[in-house]
């Protein structure tokens, strides 16, 4: 096991490393769809992942779709990465969906869906959907996870079954972008703590990936649809996170639908921190883990 990071590093790290340049002007959000169109990153995954675990691909609608099996699996699950629409996945999304095959014993699908500038909201909910009706039919009850951007097509996605009557077992959500308008009025409270993310940049790939919906359609940004009958809801935010606000509107709203709804906050952690290797990250990913086991 790599050792864990101090917490307390994290946030100096990201700075050091201009981890939110993507995001914290307009230009540096065009800078990085331009570089992404230009030289677009690997998506396979390591070359080492955990032995008790298959790996396999196929093109389903023109995606590369890996799907990773665990020695029994009791049913799917679909994990949708993060990046900000822009970014490709990473390693740290593949152990998670390796963790989950495993641990949880779940078949993980994992699509590699276009990103911007080639790609939109209502593409990668169509696909999605579509997988998620894949593994049902192959795998059994399957569930939708998702961090980040990829928090925002899961649970886009889950509203747009929900529509067709189905229910998931549960939808997991890391650091989930919910409204593609930054129109919190508690961003600004929260955005001179963040070290990652930032308004402008975001405003800049919101636009993007909206194609032609209005940021508020639910496609874009699920915080605006009606969570009537979506099912169990479960979301992990930091409160040195923009997006965190956002969790808070997401609760509230659970919460009028009666739908089951729980959020895992820490508080002094940034974006996505169950995927950083420190011991508060570690800690909610096996949680994560749990609940979508548990789920099934």
């Amino acid at each position: 096991m790599t050792p864990s990071l101090p917490d307390a590093l994290v946030p100096i790290a990201l700075k050091l490393l201009r981890a939110n340049r993507t995001f914290i002007t307009a230009n540096g959000a065009m800078r990085r769809i331009r570089e992404r169109e230009l030289r677009p990153a690997s998506y396979g995954p390591p070359a080492r992942l955990r032995q008790d675990i298959r790996v396999d691909v196929e093109h389903v609608g023109g995606w590369p779709v890996y799907t990773i099996r665990p020695e029994t699996g009791r049913g799917g699950l679909v994990y949708v990465h993060g990046g900000g629409w822009v970014n490709e996945i990473a390693p740290q999304h593949w152990h998670l969906a390796a963790r989950l095959a495993s641990e949880a014993s779940l078949v993980v699908t994992l699509p590699i869906y276009p990103l911007v500038p080639f790609g939109t909201a209502l593409e990668a909910l169509e696909g999605v959907r579509a997988l998620v009706h894949r593994s049902r039919e192959k795998f059994g009850p399957t569930s939708l996870a998702g961090d980040s951007a990829g928090g925002q097509i899961a649970l886009s996605t889950a509203l747009a079954l929900r529509d067709e009557g189905i229910t998931l077992p549960q939808t997991a959500l890391i650091s989930p972008a919910l409204d593609l308008s930054w129109s919190n009025p508690r961003i600004p409270e929260v955005q001179p703590t963040d070290p990652w993310l930032g308004t402008p940049g975001g405003r800049v790939l919101a636009e993007s990936w909206r194609g032609e919906l209005e940021l508020r359609d639910p496609i874009v940004s699920p915080l605006f649809g009606d969570l009537t009958g979506i099912g169990p809801i479960t979301v992990f935010t930091g409160t040195r996170d923009v997006l965190n606000p956002d969790a808070h509107v997401l609760a509230e709203k659970a919460v009028k639908a009666h739908v089951p709804f729980h959020v895992h906050e820490a508080h002094g952690q940034v974006h996505v921190y169950p995927l950083i290797p420190t011991n508060s990250g570690r800690h909610a990913q096996k949680k994560f883990i749990e609940i979508i086991r548990d789920s099934h």
